[in-house]
């Protein structure tokens, strides 16, 4: 069945033949907007006349279409709507059984509205729409454009918030597969979004018997050694699986069950199909057109769902998944070859002190902690990020240069357009062809490269976009954790200061001898005499320093 297409009273917004909403004169889009297709001009005015034919006359532009007149001509079907504003942008996005009922209500002053809905109303000027076949479809559809425009008014659909996932924490001891409606941690595995509720809670129940997974109202006992058992009720008789077992054979159950969950449309899909070919025997023809809309919807929308994995440690050789982000990011930057290895600087400070740089390396789209790299700043004093960054990446590859080891595939610095400058510059200085190299800027999180090539927005649930993220936030905790050590350190080592006759030379001098104030806290008067430049009447006044009892508040 055709869909059927909105007459916009904005000439400027129309529908491409493919069925997107199409802003022609959008003001200032985002960057994460979807980019809009051309509009199809109709052939008559594109359409140049035979020589020697006289001109026609202009036709009259038809008038624009009130949003009453708008509203009268909608068809009472299933569909979704998109609201618009003056200036053409989306303010929300939604379903509808009967599209002209639904939208005709927006616009009944007797209705009562919450502040929102009021709030919408008086923004709205101009809307289209877009027919579907049934309920399911609009569901589906509705998602889906809310995931790509993000309009302002919606909240239920946005980040998969409505839809069902099923959440396996691969990290205990036995895995349970539970049924969530939000991401609540980035250390588990995730499937779906799923559209049907009670499908997806039915194929949980068919996997539990198939593959002798525990489900969330599971409530395993340990036994010891390693041993558990799994069910202490009627279950343990009728599951054709083991009921005790250890964590090694549950967990090659459990990764049966996810195997299954990564390729389960088809499984589903046939499942479908026998359901709908039974009812249809029986003669249940309700049922079966039910049946055949659920499986052409899931089979419209197989290209539309997204599977969230683990950020906990992957195996030592690359997953599917990190081999997927490492292809896309290849493909969104144009580089040659896929960036196995990648390299990320942070700089960290507190008010121009205590400033230091971060250098983190993943290697197959993971840590590889033993190139992890920290710097203290050597050639200026104060909050200067940029020759802050100059100097770490100068040292760096000058390092690897000398040495005649192998640069990163591609080096991504923690900032904007600056601290990519800055490292190109320290490139530049030593006379060494750099390696692919981007910054990430934080707020907008854009790919920002060097030279005049204009700043990249990938989508925000991009595998790419997400293995940048998870670098650049590995680099910023490694760096915010030596700041944090080099200032804890240095507030107890300036409690020496305080004893009196002990200035700061004196005290960076007994620190050294010692290596640490808790290594000169266990020292005898005896050992601290011996210290350079300390005496014993000096040793005395430091041992009782360290040792007085702290003075009544």
């Amino acid at each position: 069945m055709p869909f059927a297409f909105g007459i916009a009273s904005n000439p400027a917004q129309r529908m491409s033949f493919e069925g997107k909403m199409v802003p022609m004169a959008a003001p200032s889009p985002r960057h994460d907007a979807p980019t809009p297709l051309p509009c199809v001009a109709d052939a008559a005015a594109r359409a140049t006349p035979p020589a020697g034919t006289p001109p026609h006359p202009a036709p009259e532009a038809e008038p624009a279409l009130t949003l009453k007149e708008k509203v009268r001509r909608l068809p009472r079907e299933p569909g979704i709507y998109m609201m618009k504003d003056a200036g053409g942008m989306v303010l929300y996005i939604g379903k509808a059984k009967n599209l002209k009922n639904r939208v005709a209500s927006y616009f009944d002053r007797a209705r009562e509205r919450s502040a929102k809905i009021s709030a919408l109303i008086a923004l709205i000027a101009d809307f289209d729409h877009r027919v579907v076949r049934n309920e399911a479809e609009a569901l589906l559809l509705e998602g889906r454009l809310i995931k790509e425009w993000r309009p302002k008014f919606n909240t239920l659909l946005r980040d998969d918030k409505q839809f069902l996932q099923i959440r396996v924490d691969m990290r205990q001891p036995l895995p349970v597969f539970r049924l969530v409606r939000n991401r609540v941690d980035e250390s588990s595995r995730y499937f779906g979004p799923y559209p049907y509720p009670a499908e997806v809670k039915r194929t949980l129940l068919e996997m539990r018997k198939r593959f002798g997974i525990l489900l969330s109202d599971a409530h395993p006992v340990e036994l010891g050694g390693g041993n558990w058992r799994l069910y202490d009720d009627a279950r343990a008789e009728i599951t054709p699986f083991p009921n005790e077992t250890t964590e090694a054979e549950y967990r090659a159950r459990a990764e049966a069950g996810c195997e299954f969950l990564e390729g389960r449309v088809q499984e589903w899909a046939d499942s479908l199909r026998e359901k709908m070919r039974a009812a249809a025997e029986a003669r249940e023809y309700e049922r079966a057109a039910s049946l055949r809309d659920m499986l052409e919807a899931i089979r419209r929308t197989t290209a539309h769902t997204r599977r969230f994995h683990s950020r906990a440690p992957e195996p030592p050789t690359a997953t599917a998944d990190a081999k997927e982000a490492i292809r896309e990011l290849q493909e969104a930057l144009g580089m040659g070859v896929p960036p196995r290895t990648m390299e990320c600087f942070d700089i960290s400070h507190i008010s121009g002190t205590f400033v230091v740089a971060s250098l983190v390396r993943f290697a197959d789209g993971r840590p590889d902690k033993g190139n992890y790299r920290r710097f203290k700043i050597r050639g200026h004093v104060g909050n200067d990020d940029f020759r802050s960054m100059e100097e770490v990446v100068g040292r760096r590859y000058k390092r690897l240069h000398d040495e005649g080891r192998e640069f990163p595939r591609l080096i991504v610095i923690d900032g904007g357009a600056g601290q990519v400058g800055a490292a190109m510059k320290a490139f530049a200085a030593l006379g060494i062809t750099p390696p692919a190299l981007v910054g990430l800027a934080k707020r907008e999180e854009l790919i920002i490269f060097p030279g005049a090539r204009p700043p990249l927005a990938l989508p925000r649930h991009s595998p790419a976009l997400r293995m940048v993220q998870r670098l650049r936030d590995e680099a910023h905790r490694f760096a915010n954790t030596y700041n944090a050590d080099l200032r804890s350190r240095r507030i107890r080592e300036s409690l020496l200061e305080d004893c009196p006759g002990l200035g700061r030379k004196r005290s960076e001098s007994i620190l050294s001898h010692f290596g640490s104030l808790a290594a000169l806290r266990k020292a005898s008067e005896a050992e601290i005499a011996g210290a350079p430049g300390i005496g014993p009447v000096f040793a005395k006044n430091i041992h009782a320093f360290l040792h007085a009892p702290p003075a009544p508040r």
